[in-house]
């Protein structure tokens, strides 16, 4: 076939790294990968005694009963999004104490310090919606090397988790409308044995989801009539306390380990100079493979999608800047220099005559 018999769209050649380049591009981005990974590790003990002396601000008698309440109301988009207004409205009143830990790097520095523990404390005299005092939700950094059918090599790495029952009250006051209890369900039972996806618990859950899919499907085109500023809607579908619920990809410590080592190794060869399978290759990937080993049947069972993200968001700007946001919490949400005296009580008298016809804000800033 001629230049001229050829589609435009195949006669177009976009641009792309140059095919000498590929490997000492990818070796040099996975250089500058792990540099920033060791500067994590060795941060943990860096801000150790900053984060002490933060807590004892937080633990002040005038701070502590609402500092992580006005953080969470002071929280970036980024977060806030996550954060339907019943979820607001359980923050506000029980979350006490929140506390971040990357629990993987030992006392040496050692580890892995993308792994989190998340420890959020509620009081239980002010909780009208749960009982648990405590609730603790570990995310371990996770890796799994894999090969396709034709022999190349894919990686697959990131937080992985274990869903935390939630003891509610009342089911009508559970903001994951049962989720949650699913989810813990599924894992409950997988512990028993069986294959998951044949498991009751797997197909009731896979049920909820899809209801819940549907719901907000219908509720999506409800809106598109008449939205507003304060439109209740998160990235995940569902209630942040579905966060809790976050499992990711199965792969077990052991599968992580072998993972590790056998990335290690690899690095080893390629920090001496040594040629490594697959470093050469073309990218034009086997998508058939590819989708095949990275898709995982709890993908179809998970109920909080972006549990890794807000995972990430919260650790490293929520509680990583909590003083920042405390702060601006206190902050008047409106400017008002230069306005006259006359001009404030006017706006004062039409915020009133308006307060009946308004929707509920969100969340109220002290």
């Amino acid at each position: 076939m001629s230049g001229d018999d050829k589609s435009l769209l195949e006669r177009i050649e976009l641009p792309s790294i140059p095919q000498e380049a590929r490997s000492k591009f990818s070796h040099a981005q996975e250089a500058l990968e792990r540099a920033e990974l060791e500067q994590m590790r060795q941060s943990v003990a860096l801000f150790a005694p900053a984060f002490k002396k933060r807590e004892e601000v937080i633990s002040l008698p005038s701070v502590k009963p609402d500092f992580w309440a006005r953080v969470f109301d002071s929280a970036p988009a980024e977060i806030e999004e996550y954060i339907l207004q019943d979820d607001a409205a359980i923050i506000g009143e029980a979350l006490k104490g929140l506390n971040v830990e990357r629990f993987e790097v030992d006392a040496q520095g050692k580890g892995e310090p993308r792994s989190l523990r998340f420890t959020f404390e509620f009081d239980p005299e002010e909780n009208s919606y749960f009982d648990n005092a405590k609730l603790v939700k570990e995310f371990y950094w996770r890796k799994q090397v894999m090969k396709t059918s034709s022999g190349k090599r894919r990686v697959w790495e990131g937080l992985v988790s274990d869903p935390v029952r939630i003891n509610w009250k009342e089911a009508e006051l559970d903001p994951t409308k049962g989720l949650l209890d699913a989810a813990c369900d599924l894992f409950d039972a997988e512990k028993k044995g069986g294959e998951r996806k044949s498991l009751p618990e797997y197909k009731a859950l896979v049920k909820k989801l899809e209801q819940r899919d549907i719901e907000n499907m219908k509720d999506d085109v409800d809106m598109e009539a008449e939205l507003s500023d304060d439109e209740d809607e998160s990235p995940t579908g569902t209630s942040f306390f579905s966060f809790f619920g976050y499992r990711g990809r199965a792969i077990s410590a052991e599968q992580n380990q072998e993972a590790v080592k056998e990335d290690e190794e690899r690095w080893a060869k390629i920090s001496n100079g040594e040629e490594v399978p697959d470093d050469d290759e073309d990218e034009e990937d086997d998508e058939d493979d590819d989708f095949e080993l990275l898709v995982d049947d709890l993908e179809d069972a998970e109920i909080c999608t972006e549990g890794e993200e807000l995972a990430i968001l919260l650790a490293g700007d929520l509680w990583a800047n909590a003083l920042k946001y405390y702060a601006q919490s206190f902050e008047v949400p409106f400017d008002f220099e230069g306005m006259a005296m006359e001009e404030l009580m006017e706006q004062d008298d039409e915020d009133e005559d308006e307060g009946d016809d308004q929707p509920p804000a969100k969340k109220a800033r002290n």
